[in-house]
């Protein structure tokens, strides 16, 4: 028999969430889901819009669950889904957040490719938003995790260009895929951080409203620059609710 025992059994139980599901055919849904040890998978979720399914009502965003898949190619085939428990649902703006996390996940990590400190992250990071933390520091912490996964890490503590440490008292813009230079009198370069905002960032510090603001452009512009423009709709969201 050909094939690896996880090429013909799937997954076995790994821990995955959901991050969006679409219907196919009548009776069936496509998941599209990430799990700890094999990445972002896409699977098809036979039967499961039909009453007696055992799949009704599992596949939902912001839950642990246990998978179980089975296939070779890229579209797999749901064989079990158990709901693990023990993450309290996300309300209101921490919702819109946690779907926000889920469409940066969807556009930007590609399949297959596990990133399971990400996965862990992804995990916290959801528990943060349920017990009500202060968005604005969770989100920034999650999209910096995300690029350092993705291999754009961020430099925080030095000007690229002349190799020194940022000073807190200058401004500065940064350069996507390289980083932080002087910002120049008379030039049209966006964002404009202050060298404190990058050392605040660097440390993980998201208490100072200045701070807030600038990391959150700076971030913005980052990520459009990934997406190639690409409007990301759940931004648009948050925009309104002035969380992002």
């Amino acid at each position: 028999m050909g094939g690896t025992l996880n090429e013909r059994r799937g997954g076995g139980q790994e821990a995955g969430f959901v991050l969006h599901t679409y219907p196919y055919r009548e009776t069936s849904l496509i998941a599209e889901v990430l799990t700890r040890g094999h990445g972002r998978i896409a699977m098809v979720a036979r039967g499961a819009k039909r009453p007696k399914s055992p799949l009704r009502g599992q596949l939902l965003p912001f839950q642990p669950l246990l998978l179980s898949w089975a296939g070779r190619g890229e579209l797999k085939t749901l064989l079990r889904a158990e709901w693990v428990g023990g993450q309290p649902p996300l309300e209101g703006q921490a919702l819109i957040c946690g779907f926000y996390l889920n469409e940066l996940l969807l556009r930007l990590l590609p399949r297959e490719d596990a990133h399971e400190a990400l996965f862990d992250h992804y995990r916290d990071t959801l528990a943060a938003l349920a017990r009500g933390g202060h968005i604005e520091g969770i989100l920034r912490r999650f999209e910096t995790r995300l690029l350092k996964e993705l291999g754009y890490a961020l430099v925080l503590d030095r000007d690229v260009q002349t190799g020194e440490p940022i000073d807190p008292g200058k401004q500065y813009t940064y350069l996507p895929e390289r980083g932080p230079v002087p910002f120049a009198e008379g030039t049209v370069q966006e964002p404009i951080v202050s060298g404190r905002t990058l050392l605040d960032m660097a440390r993980d510090h998201y208490d100072d409203p200045q701070t807030q603001q600038q990391s959150k452009a700076l971030m913005r512009t980052l990520i459009n620059h990934l997406l190639g423009g690409q409007p990301l709709h759940t931004r648009q969201l948050l925009k309104d609710l002035q969380h992002l």
